[in-house]
């Protein structure tokens, strides 16, 4: 069992006597989604905060005035979800994570934080102040619907940092701070209840979050995500993810089904796609 040591307390302003913090924190905010952060999305390192460690220290505020302290999570186990207004698996979450709460809201603490933009545009930028941070915490909330807390990381991302920058994870910590479960993508429902259930049974989660297809679920959101954000976010996710972008311009020929459901769509029919040429080319070479 580890005890992480990373400090998220203090101000939202940048360290400037700490040239390596502040260029950390200046890679941190990227304006130009690429390659190596869809890569980082997909594996966690051996580094980051696991269950049976206690969370990163944080303080942040939320929306509603109040603080969200790592040392005063209140009596209730608390659902610790990540996200931002440019990421489809958010988009593809909240509704998933709000009929969680209806179930547990009563039992369980949830909260979303708001991390740096997944994909940032021309129209949604990339967050450089903390004015700037709680305008987008507030943007999302309304966008998205959001029906529970919502706090909000320090500009420079230091608990997301902390905690391994992925997009869209959810943790679940006991009120003393330590995690139960680490989900990698939230829209994965089954085992977000799944932790749940383990931590009001004061049973540490043993089941691992699926890393694939969540992400194939929320693919059929990207369109809309990238088109709001603006027309550079687009350009970005091309030259950044190819393979995503020819499967989310796939899931838009179903439009007919819920948007959850476009993505597992198009992925049938490549799959299917590319199984039959790969037959032709046997036949051909035999």
């Amino acid at each position: 069992m580890r005890t992480t040591t990373h400090d998220t307390t203090g101000t939202t302003d940048r360290d400037a006597g700490r040239p390596a913090a502040a260029a950390a924190a200046d890679r941190y905010r990227f304006d130009t989604f690429r390659t190596h952060h869809m890569l980082e999305d997909l594996r966690y390192r051996r580094s980051d905060p696991a269950p049976g460690d206690l969370v990163p220290a944080f303080d942040l505020p939320t929306l509603d005035g109040g603080r969200l302290r790592s040392d005063a999570l209140g009596a209730r186990p608390v659902l610790l979800v990540l996200g931002s207004r440019t990421c489809p698996v958010t988009r593809s979450g909240v509704p998933r994570i709000d009929a969680l709460l209806d179930e547990y809201g009563d039992r369980v603490r949830f909260v979303l934080v708001q991390t740096r933009e997944a994909h940032p545009g021309d129209v949604i930028t990339q967050p450089g102040t903390a004015q700037d941070k709680l305008a987008a915490a507030a943007a999302m909330a309304a966008d998205l619907g959001v029906r529970h807390e919502v706090a909000v990381d320090d500009v420079d991302g230091t608990l997301h940092r902390a905690l391994g920058t992925k997009p869209n994870a959810a943790y679940v910590l006991t009120p003393e701070g330590r995690i139960s479960a680490r989900i990698h993508w939230a829209n994965d429902d089954r085992a977000v209840r799944d932790a749940l259930e383990d931590v009001l049974r004061g049973r540490r989660s043993a089941r691992r979050s699926r890393t694939v297809a969540p992400l194939v679920r929320a693919v059929g959101h990207l369109p809309a995500v990238v088109d709001r954000a603006g027309p550079k976010a687009a350009r970005d996710v091309r030259r950044a993810a190819p393979p995503m972008t020819v499967l989310a311009r796939v899931s838009q020929w179903f439009a007919p089904l819920p948007t959850d459901r476009r993505g597992p769509a198009a992925a049938t029919v490549l799959a299917g796609v590319v199984a039959a040429v790969s037959a032709v080319i046997a036949v051909a070479l035999g």
